[in-house]
């Protein structure tokens, strides 16, 4: 699979997004994140100073106990999880304990539509395709579909 995402990142057939856009919706039929987790059990979102004032306001705390009790900054700066799962990540049913008021990018994971299939984004394919069931059916699609056009 990466080494079709690498040749996919040099050059997208004609026709690509809307093969993709089709891709896209048909795995999401067949997905269900509450099945797996696995994003919330073995990677961390990054926190945004929004999303830190948001959550924490909703957890009764301020900005920097939050951040002292439940994050770390990483080499980028960047502020992330200090543990792994996810500390708001309910083990018995896979449900997040702050689903209304989560991190953006939680919200916004695996980013299929928002970050297209293209070079600048194809890092993010190659990498969620270990931990995303649904990042690799939609993959798996694309190929299907692309050697089905041949």
């Amino acid at each position: 699979m990466k080494n079709f995402l690498s040749k996919l990142e040099k050059k997208r057939p004609k026709g690509f997004h809307a093969l993709e856009v089709e891709a896209n919706k048909e795995v999401w039929e067949r997905t269900d994140c509450l099945d797996c987790a696995n994003c919330c059990k073995t990677m961390s979102p990054t926190y945004t100073p929004e999303d830190i004032r948001r959550i924490s306001a909703h957890l009764g705390m301020t900005p920097k106990a939050f951040r002292e009790k439940w994050l770390y900054k990483d080499k980028t700066g960047d502020w992330m999880n200090v543990k792994q799962p996810c500390q708001f990540l309910d083990l018995k049913t896979n449900m997040c304990s702050i689903y209304a008021v989560r991190p953006r990018d939680c919200a916004g994971f695996p980013h299929h539509v928002k970050k297209r299939m293209n070079s600048d984004y194809m890092h993010m394919y190659k990498q969620n395709i270990e931990y995303c069931p649904a990042t690799y059916r939609l993959v798996e699609t694309v190929m299907e579909k692309l050697n089905g056009h041949k």
